[in-house]
């Protein structure tokens, strides 16, 4: 056990947006805005990226389970939180942007998906999951970026066209495409579809049909299958953030779903 990372009794309740519990070393992961479904914000950007740290730094987490609260898994967002105008507000959204993904992958526990509902609002962070379990309720458009007058960016690019293909991909993120749970089955971004009173129970029992299996057997398999998407997120995360801040400078969107950054 590591002497320096933070024990679970230290940041669990240290995140305003993520809600934790653990039980048998399976960690669930809540995000929440106020207790209800969770609203994107500058805050819930910054956070991610530290709890992700978190949780892969404590080796008493044999599997990770995310979902939303709600019936939402993240619909809606807080533009007005964001400051995109220079170079230097840029700055901590290129920061907080690479260590939420990257941080995420480096989670070196198999993670679960439990999507609650519609996921409009980055919903690459939860298909990048190993294994990613939809509500009937759930659906998938990446609504803040191209459609709102937004360079797809900050990982979008990179995860979508991986999942989809390359042409799926890219129409998904330019036309603004609203993926049902089954389609985005079909297309193989979901692995199954429940009613929504099951979808954490079974979360929870594949969690321990993984618990189960030896600690290295666990770590290193998460490791190995995580391994290609790591590479195409180094070599694309920085590039597209880059651009996004750009475009973003040059010209704010003046409506849609980011007409309030600032």
């Amino acid at each position: 056990m590591s002497q320096v990372a933070a024990r679970f009794d230290q940041y669990r309740n240290g995140y305003e947006n993520i809600h934790l519990e653990r039980e048998d070393g399976i960690l669930l992961m809540t995000l929440h805005t106020g207790g209800g479904s969770l609203v994107w914000s500058a805050t819930a950007h910054e956070e991610l990226g530290f709890c992700f740290t978190d949780v892969g730094a404590d080796r008493e987490n044999k599997v990770v389970i995310l979902t939303g609260a709600g019936d939402n898994f993240c619909a809606e967002i807080n533009a007005g939180s964001f400051k995109l105008s220079t170079a230097s507000d840029w700055d901590f959204t290129f920061y907080d942007g690479r260590r939420l993904l990257v941080n995420l992958l480096d989670i070196e526990v198999p993670v679960i998906s439990a999507i609650n509902g519609p996921a409009r609002i980055h919903p690459e962070i939860p298909v990048l999951s190993d294994i990613v379990l939809a509500s009937e309720t759930a659906l998938f458009q990446d609504a803040p970026h191209f459609m709102s007058g937004i360079v797809p960016g900050d990982g979008a690019h990179v995860v979508w066209p991986h999942l989809l293909g390359a042409n799926r991909g890219r129409y998904f993120l330019l036309m603004g495409q609203e993926l049902d749970a089954r389609t985005a089955m079909s297309y193989g971004v979901v692995n199954e579809v429940l009613a929504a009173d099951k979808l954490l129970a079974r979360a929870k029992e594949i969690a321990r049909y993984i618990g189960d299996m030896p600690l290295l057997t666990r770590r290193y398999t998460r490791v190995a299958l995580t391994q290609r998407i790591k590479r195409l997120m180094h070599e694309g995360l920085g590039y597209g953030l880059a651009m996004e801040a750009l475009a973003a400078v040059d010209k704010l969107p003046e409506a849609g779903r980011m007409k309030d950054a600032r």
